[in-house]
Order: structure tokens, then sequence, then C-alpha cells
């Protein structure tokens, strides 16, 4: 079981479209509030569609009760702070991604209790600045389930 932490997501759609991409591949999603938005806002379910109900997801009131619950073998975080692409690691069932807030990312604290080797970043050509973050959560979704022979799908 893979886990994807988003951490104090702030946009209703972005979450929707991750709700719905968990569904799809079996990953476990825990949202750390708080929350940009009520979890009934008809935008989030809007972008989920009708895939909540097929989604594993838990609310959390920090990152600390979050990772008491998920005991993750791993935690990644996902920054552009990274010097390591996230196609480099070998990942394995209880690894867990974190992603921070849409217009600030993961803040230094959080990123400084993790070892260097566990900030990853996705590529992007000079002068950007980020992906969207359903688009960067699927790209790692993918990569993870596509190293573990997309175990679960069909």
């Amino acid at each position: 079981m893979f886990h994807l932490i988003l951490y104090r997501p702030e946009i209703p759609p972005n979450t929707g479209n991750i709700i719905r991409l968990c569904a799809n591949s079996g990953f476990r999603l825990h949202l750390v509030g708080p929350l940009g938005f009520e979890l009934d806002d008809r935008q989030l379910r809007r972008a989920g569609l009708d895939y909540h109900e097929y989604a594993e997801l838990a609310q959390h009131d920090s990152l600390e009760a979050c990772l008491d619950v998920v005991q993750p073998t791993r935690l990644f975080a996902l920054t552009t702070r990274g010097h390591r692409f996230y196609t480099e690691p070998a990942y394995s069932s209880g690894d867990a991604f974190l992603f921070g807030p849409e217009t600030s990312g993961l803040p230094a604290e959080v990123l400084d209790e993790l070892p260097e080797q566990r900030l990853l970043r996705i590529p992007l050509r000079p002068g950007n600045r980020s992906l969207n973050l359903s688009n960067a959560a699927a790209v790692i979704v993918y990569e993870v389930w596509r190293q573990n022979g997309f175990d679960g799908g069909d």
C-alpha cells in the first residue's frame, strides 16, 4: 500500500482530481489540515466525480497525527527545492509521498526534518515554477505504480 499526503491543500478541484487518481490507482489519500475548503465543497465533489466512494481517504489535524497513523516505511517530499529526480528511488509498499499547499509548497520546517535524498523534484523547463498539484501527484503516482508492476491494475 502506498500513501499520498496533501499538507494543507487549498484548491478543491485539485483535491477532487487527486481523490479520483487515488481511487483509480489504489493509493490511500491523507489530507492534513487545516484545509482551504470543506470536504463537502461542490467543486471538490465535481472534480472527483463519483470516485469518492472508491477512494480510501483520511483527514488529519496535523502532519504528526497523520504520520502516527500512516507509519510510512519512508516519507518522500515533493519540492522544487529537491535535487533528486522522482524517477531515481526504487519505491516499495509502505512509502508515502508528501505534497504541500498549492500557493506555497511545503514549509522549510517540514522539509528540514527529512534527509536530502527524500526530497524529490519533477523536472521542469528553465524558468518555470511548478506543476499543478493534481498533475504533480499523477506523475508520482503513476511512476510508483509502474515500478511496482501496476499491482492491482488491469
